[in-house]
């Protein structure tokens, strides 16, 4: 107890009001304190009993409830028996010398004669205290312990009247005093919030299933609510406990009295009554409310009645008023407005409350003559019992109850202020369920829809703590490797499960409206140059002119790929290349062009003289100039906006921010904003308002972050770090310097970033020490501000916005981007937020992590995140230290977050596509499964894929009967192959006539070679083997080393089938094989031994005669794949 801090000030101020009443009582409607001679505080130590006077006494004049402890009062002093750690926390009021103030007189506890000597003192202060015959006591209480017994026992022989001060003593303390305002109304605060955050939710989730659940549980889960972060914050959850056992009544069984408790009965969609009452610091709140379930119009107007009645008695409740008096006057306007419900309304309105949850002394019923004063705390409490609803289909329904109570305080003026300020109109309380057949709930029913689907792909709310997670028992891995066999087998099934819910809700394909330079022949420019057929550049509709055939023809800026000038001699060119189908080979061309069939033009060539003729201002190349810097320019633009648009495109819609003109806004200035709005970095201020932040920097810039958009909230202190940020990371991008951001972050840096090393530095230089003491002053006073910055936010938003702090004791380093950082936990996600761009990872989202690399001999390992929408990336973190698996492992096993391993590393890309393109098949082959490392199914594959290499070994005939089968088909690729020639010789750039003379030439020496070929029977593509390299598939290269050195034979008679050849005659076979060599010759002597051939065939025999035999690339590749040869 001596740790414990008594509050002199309150305890002088509160017993110079005791005493002063009692001296001069003033009580008009009780004389006890007139007539008793001391008072008798006795205190035992019953855990059960929660509200009595003695205990009241104390707590209000000490601030602590002191067990086995007696306090005398007397007349001149006040004595205090307690045990030695008591006496020590009492020390404080000890010497205590003020007017008015008695004497406190400390005595400590005897144990040796079982403070009989102590007894003796207290009967002897007793008797010395006025006449010493009247003993003011507290009646009803009851102490057991085995020192109170022993005091009763020492009393027994002693001739003193019992006299019962507790009702007077209530009085003295029933107005409050500052202090216990603020408790009260924070009592009253935590009420509110379990009522709406927890109570009225849950009711409402339960209708709307439809579920069964009973009375009792319900009251727990309140209960157990009260300790929840999520719905109770900004107060001390140590000294804050339940008034009583919250009552939830439903079904026609009704007690609307506080000492009633939650039966075991469903719960009933019909009247149903909840109170509950939060205490905080020992001061008690209540608050009482009934939904209403589809209510008839009798129903509702019996409850706006009763909502009249209370406020009724609100009016009447002010200083000076007597309760008796109040009661009377409410019965009457219950008389005359509806008299028939006076018998069934309850027999009293209210009492005082504070320390006791119900001070039977102080009531608001008929026979309490007590008079109202400032600062007094009422519960006020109004009900309807045994009322009928004749409309009700079930029994249960037949009867119903009202009631509705609210903890009020007191002022100087009427009415009364209510501390609990829920709503209770019928529109707040009543709950309509609406037909499935009505058409008017078709929008509600999509918006549940919507809000389920969201849910789907979410992870139920992780509020695990991750502090101390590291465990020294020897059996952690056996037990870890327990729990996510279990997670194993529960994920597959909750995949399959969100996957079938989320099919049916399919997503619509966004179409991009086509570009029209003009939508009708009068919106063409009249322009001079257009007239005199010239190229035209209109910048209002961004369209280029072209006179085309004598006619001016417009294009559209989108539709030009690229343009080039050049001057050659005298005249000036200009080029200009237009997007069309097979521009961009290997892409999916497939939405670009809506009638890829029609003809499209590919590129238009203009000239024109640099020289001035007789009487020209201007040269006629001007034209071109200025249309080459003016497509330019509209290319440029279209293009800006066309990007904006790109970003914009997928904004979801926000709110619009509601300004609050209090000046206490909580509000954070000189902060920097990542990313930066414009490229240099400026300064701004952060405030909180109604619904969201704004961010205004000193140039004006303005960026609004609204609270429903924001998914997760980080408060980042700086401890170990140059920087204090705030980081927020969004549900939906906004948009801001041109760009769509999800995550915004606020920070300001602490001390130097940079240090001088030119500098001299020396380590008792005064100026560096204070420069640290500076930078220490600096750290705690951000810390400080941010701290009280979140705290008021959270306060404010009642816990919409919850601000999280990395634990950085329990972070591990890895590189989820280009540079190693530390990734640190908090109680929902994995974050990096220091550096930029920051990382965020929402463990809610997370389906699976996969560990890659695992091998003993490695220093690292890579992290893969896997989340539950498969359409989204994988997020991958690499290089963590081998040496922190277990660490890894075991927090993620916390979180309920199921991983595995591997020893390579996977194609993810392909893997989430097999995923995504059949869900139901990849669950029935075992979903996850596959990547356990005791599934075995990739070495399996891997040994099938060897033992197929292995089964195909070519001989040198084969490899010759299939040169010869080349050389067949050969020419009729030739087609094909110079064609491919064609499309892709996309002459863009421009050959000039040197590069052609030097194609030409090569072609000639070609020519040259094939001859000697012929002659020598060797293949010019052989000889260069080895400057050309083959495409094989791919494959390990280790074994295909191995492979090679088996079949050397092999792969040297068939090294022409991995290369691309001039001669399909060249390309088949080895020269060794004279049979093959003559029909070779003889293919390739001239065209005419192809008359059996087709006209197609015949007609390709003009090309193998000018550019020689070539093979397609598609068979080459082909042909590379089945050799089995390895690069040279």
């Amino acid at each position: 107890m001596s740790n414990y801090a008594l509050d002199k000030d309150t305890f002088l101020r509160r017993i110079k009001r005791l005493y002063s009443e009692w001296r001069e009582p003033a009580i008009a409607h009780d004389d006890t304190l007139k007539r008793i001679d001391c008072i008798m505080c006795v205190v035992g130590v019953d855990e059960d009993i929660v509200y009595s006077k003695s205990r009241a006494l104390e707590i209000w004049l000490l601030g602590y409830e002191l067990t086995d402890t007696i306090s005398i009062f007397a007349k001149d002093a006040v004595y205090f028996l307690a045990s030695k750690k008591k006496i020590e926390f009492l020390k404080q009021i000890e010497n205590c010398k003020e007017e008015g103030v008695p004497d406190i007189k400390l005595m400590l506890r005897d144990r040796n004669d079982k403070d009989k000597a102590n007894f003796d003192k207290l009967k002897e202060a007793m008797k010395s205290s006025n006449k010493g015959k009247v003993l003011g006591v507290f009646a009803k209480d009851v102490s057991t312990s085995e020192f109170c017994d022993a005091w009763k026992a020492a009393l027994k022989g002693e001739s003193f009247e019992n006299l019962d001060v507790g009702a007077a003593l209530a009085y003295i303390m029933c107005p409050k005093d500052e202090p216990e305002i603020n408790n009260i109304r924070k009592a009253s605060l935590v009420s509110v919030d379990l009522f709406n955050k927890y109570l009225k939710d849950e009711i409402m989730d339960i209708i709307d299933s439809d579920k069964k659940i009973k009375h009792s549980k319900l009251s727990e889960g309140v209960e157990s609510a009260l300790t929840d972060k999520k719905y109770v914050s900004g107060v001390d959850t140590s000294v804050l406990e339940m008034c009583y056992t919250p009552i939830i009544q439903s079904g026609g069984t009704y007690s609307l009295k506080f000492s009633a408790l939650s039966d075991k009965n469903y719960l009933h969609f019909g009247a149903i009554v909840c109170s509950l009452g939060a205490r905080y610091k020992f001061y008690c709140s209540n608050i009482s409310r009934t939904f209403l379930v589809n209510p008839t119009e009798p129903m509702q107007d019996n409850y706006n009645f009763l909502v009249n009645v209370q406020e009724e008695i609100l009016k009447l409740l002010k200083p000076g008023a007597k309760l008796n008096e109040i009661y009377n006057s409410t019965v009457e306007y219950i008389k005359k407005e509806k008299p028939k419900l006076y018998d069934n309304f309850t027999k009293t309105f209210g009492f005082a409350m504070g320390i006791e949850f119900r001070e039977n002394s102080i009531v608001i019923g008929p026979k309490c003559q007590a008079e109202v004063k400032k600062n007094m705390v009422f519960n006020v409490n109004v009900g309807i019992a045994n009322l009928t609803n004749s409309d009700a289909s079930e029994k249960e329904g037949k009867t119903y109850a009202l009631f509705i109570g609210d903890t009020v305080l007191v002022g100087d003026t009427s009415p009364a202020s209510i501390m609990t300020p829920s709503k209770k109109k019928i529109k707040n309380v009543g709950i309509f369920i609406k037909d499935d057949s009505e058409e008017e709930d078709g929008d509600e029913k999509e918006e549940v829809k919507e809000d389920k689907g969201t849910e789907i792909l979410g992870r139920s709310k992780r509020n695990a703590v991750l502090e101390n997670k590291l465990r020294t028992e020897t059996n952690t891995e056996e037990k870890r490797k327990q729990h996510q066999k279990e997670l194993a087998q529960l994920l597959n099934e909750k995949a399959k499960e969100r996957l079938a819910k989320q099919g049916e809700s399919k997503e619509v394909e966004k179409v991009r409206k086509n570009t029209v330079s003009y939508k009708s022949m009068s919106q063409m420019p009249r322009e001079q140059e257009v007239k005199e057929l010239k190229l035209y550049v209109d910048k209002k509709y961004e369209t280029v002119i072209l006179p085309i055939f004598g006619i001016p023809v417009p294009f559209h800026i989108s539709t030009i790929k690229n343009i080039s000038q050049s001057v050659e001699g005298e005249y000036t060119y200009l080029r200009i290349n237009f997007f069309h189908p097979g521009a961009t080979m290997g892409r999916n061309e497939g939405g670009l062009y809506p009638q890829p069939e029609a003809t499209f033009l590919k590129e238009v060539t203009y000239r024109s003289s640099n020289v001035k003729g007789h009487g020209e201002v201007t040269a006629p190349s001007s034209n071109l100039n200025n249309t080459f810097r003016l497509i330019k320019e509209v290319q440029k633009r279209f293009k800006t906006r066309e990007a904006e648009e790109r970003e914009k495109e997928d904004l979801v819609k926000q709110d619009t921010l509601v300004l609050s003109q209090n000046k206490g806004n909580p509000k954070l200035k000189d902060l920097y904003i990542r990313p930066n709005i414009v490229t240099k970095r400026m300064t701004g201020s952060l405030e909180a308002h109604t619904n969201g932040f704004r961010y205004v920097s000193v140039r004006g810039d303005k960026v609004d972050i609204l609270y429903n958009n924001i998914k997760s909230a980080f408060f980042q202190p700086c401890d170990g770090e140059m920087i204090i940020l705030l980081h927020f990371h969004l549900k939906h991008a906004i948009m801001f310097g041109k760009k769509k951001h999800v995550d915004v972050q606020f920070y300001t840096e602490v001390g130097e970033i940079t240090t001088d090393l030119g500098k001299h530095q020396h380590m008792h230089d005064r100026d560096d020490l204070a420069a640290e003491q500076a930078e220490r002053e600096l750290r705690h006073k951000l810390k400080t501000a941010f701290k009280s910055f979140c705290e008021k936010v959270e306060s404010m938003t009642k816990q919409q916005v919850e601000f999280d702090t990395p634990f950085r004791e329990l972070g591990f380093p890895g590189a989820p981007f280009r540079s190693t950082v530390t990734l640190q936990p908090t109680s929902g996600s994995l974050v990096n937020l220091t550096e930029w761009p920051p990382f965020v990872i929402t463990l809610d989202d997370v389906e699976l992590v996969h560990f890659e690399r695992v091998q003993f001999h490695l220093r690292n390992f890579d992290m893969i995140f896997v989340f539950k929408d498969y359409h989204k990336k994988v997020a991958m973190v690499n290089a963590i230290p081998m040496n922190m698996l277990d660490h890894v492992k075991e927090w993620l096993n916390s979180c309920d977050i199921r991983y595995s391993e591997g020893i390579q590393s996977l194609n993810w890309v392909k893997i989430m596509k097999t995923i995504t393109d059949d869900p139901e098949g990849f669950f029935e082959q075992g979903g996850w499964t596959f990547l356990d490392a005791d599934s075995g199914s990739e070495d399996e594959k891997e040994e099938e894929e060897s033992e197929e290499d292995e089964a195909y070994e070519p001989t040198d005939i084969e490899s010759d009967e299939e040169s010869e089968e080349d050389s067949e088909y050969s020419e009729a690729s030739e087609d094909e192959s110079d064609d491919s020639e064609e499309l892709g010789s996309d002459e863009e750039s421009g050959k000039d006539w040197s590069d052609l003379e030097r194609e030409a030439a090569e072609e000639d020496r070609n020519q040259e070679y094939t001859a000697d070929d012929k002659t020598n029977g060797k293949s010019y593509d052989s000889k260069k083997h080895n400057s050309k390299s083959s495409k094989h598939s791919r494959r390990d290269r280790e074994e295909q080393l191995r492979k090679d050195k088996k079949k050397t034979t092999a792969s040297t008679s068939n090294s022409s089938h991995s290369k691309s050849s001039k001669h399909a005659s060249s390309s088949g076979h080895s020269s060794k094989d004279k049979h093959h060599d003559k029909s070779r010759d003889k293919h390739n002597s001239s065209s005419s031994s192809h008359k059996d051939k087709s006209k197609d065939h015949k007609s390709s025999n003009h090309h193998s005669s000018s550019s020689s035999h070539k093979r397609s690339r598609d068979d080459s590749q082909d042909h590379s794949h089945k050799s089995k040869k390895s690069r040279h």
